[in-house]
């Protein structure tokens, strides 16, 4: 066995932080939608207040937007409960990072990107296809860049990946096998009792939480377009039918609520108990700082501490999705809730020459001719309170790559930009519709040509 140790991304922001300090001033962000991904993105311009500065903040929680106000120092007259009040004003920022529910994306994203802020908009874009070309097509014309948060193709690991393809170490792709472990807990969270529970209230599973995934296999396939998938999945074992006997409605009045594994009890109580007052404690408190108290309270009155088979939760918790592209290339993915793991990813990719597997940490690659293996253990130089945002870094390496391309005018830094991201989503809606509608779909409308090329007249939204 070979181990090499590569380098990953010194050179990707084009400069160092000491040569970034050239008295250019600070990129000016405002962050719209002030929660979880809203306040890991701006913890940015705390490590680097020389490249960054929030100057505004909307949400229409009063503790959240103050919370923010207060970290970054912004003015009273750039905080709002509404959005609308700020883009109505003259242009004061550069940038804003939209971190608003899924089911809130388009308007902010347009609304912002015909003003001429550029985007960074959270992933998934939007909740449907039309409203996601009309953020990419707004973006184009307006002349702003658009970075989709993809944050895994941020990640060192995954970036080595594509390294790897394109340098043809493992010859032409033949098959992409690529599995996400969401965890038990994880699921119970985010996808039972959770924001993204419910797919009226905001997107389907493969969407809100996989999006990623499929965007990853899109982005290792190349310029190869996508002509056929299928997909199949559904809501497992989180039903009414499934609930145990003398089981209660609220965890914390369960008489067994001792031998579930879903207790809420378990998930959230005893982790503030031992301190941990971060994800996933602090999303039940929104009002306030997770302590005993809040979340014992949170528990009892709110969505978190409901019994996990008596929610009104439809979205899939397990699916699989079988792709085939163009020159033979096949791809299957699959998302499951119920895993010890949460969210570290295992791909496995099949070449002519050779064979490159990942278990989310490290890379590994067998060449057929010579019979060995090369392990590949990319560089991260993240600081440690991103390593701990649940993807490996990746968050700061999207937003150092944003920062750069906005303060030096140069998209190139972006890799999730708006054409590929948007083939990615389509993708998506259309593997969801072969689940729906139980049959293989042809991807006829989905190509990989230039925006410029595909919208060359784009007309008024």
């Amino acid at each position: 066995m070979h181990v090499r140790q590569t380098e990953g991304l010194e050179s990707f922001m084009g400069q160092s932080s000491s040569q970034g300090a050239k008295m250019t001033p600070p990129v000016r962000v405002i962050v719209v939608g002030a929660g979880c991904r809203g306040e890991i993105y701006s913890r940015f311009a705390s490590i680097h207040p020389d490249r960054v500065k929030v100057v505004g903040v909307a949400d229409p929680r009063k503790f959240a937007r103050t919370k923010l106000q207060q970290e970054h120092n912004i003015v009273d007259e750039n905080v709002s409960e509404d959005w609308h009040s700020m883009v109505e004003r003259e242009k004061f920022a550069d940038a804003v990072l939209i971190c608003t529910p899924d089911c809130l994306h388009k308007e902010p994203a347009v609304a912002f990107a015909q003003k001429g802020y550029h985007i960074l908009l959270e992933k998934p874009m939007a909740t449907t296809a039309n409203d996601c070309t009309a953020i990419v097509e707004t973006c184009t014309r307006s002349g702003v860049m658009l970075s989709v948060g993809h944050v895994l193709r941020y990640d060192p690991v995954i970036h080595k990946i594509k390294e790897l393809i394109d340098a043809g170490v493992i010859g032409d792709v033949m098959h992409i096998q690529h599995f996400e472990p969401v965890g038990f807990y994880h699921f119970a969270h985010s996808f039972v009792r959770g924001n993204w529970r419910n797919e009226a209230e905001s997107s389907f599973s493969l969407l809100a939480k996989s999006c990623h995934d499929i965007d990853l296999i899109h982005h290792w396939a190349g310029p190869r377009r996508c002509v056929k998938v299928s997909s199949f999945g559904s809501v497992s074992h989180f039903g009414k039918e499934n609930k145990p006997t003398g089981a209660g409605n609220r965890c914390l009045d369960c008489s067994i609520e001792g031998d579930c594994p879903y207790s809420a009890s378990r998930i959230y109580l005893n982790r503030v108990k031992q301190g941990h007052t971060g994800w996933p404690v602090s999303v039940i408190c929104p009002n306030s700082l997770p302590d005993i108290e809040s979340v014992t309270e949170a528990l009892r009155t709110g969505p978190y501490g409901r019994c996990v088979y008596e929610c009104d939760n439809d979205v899939c918790s397990n699916q699989v999705v079988n792709m085939e592209f163009e020159g033979g290339l096949t791809a299957a993915f699959s998302m499951v809730a119920f895993t010890e793991e949460i969210c570290r990813r295992k791909t496995t990719i099949y070449g002519s020459k050779g064979e490159l597997s990942c278990d989310g940490h490290e890379v590994q690659v067998f060449d057929f001719l010579s019979q060995r293996s090369t392990k590949h253990k990319p560089h991260n130089d993240a600081p440690k309170v991103f390593g701990m945002s649940g993807h490996g870094g990746a968050d700061y390496h999207l937003m150092r790559a944003f920062i750069s391309a906005v303060a030096n005018n140069n998209p190139s830094h972006i890799r999730s930009g708006p054409e590929e991201t948007l083939l990615s989503h389509l993708l998506v809606f259309e593997a969801e519709r072969s689940r729906l509608e139980s049959r293989v779909v042809h991807c006829g409308d989905i190509d990989k040509r230039p925006m410029s090329e595909k919208h060359a007249d784009i007309k008024t939204i």
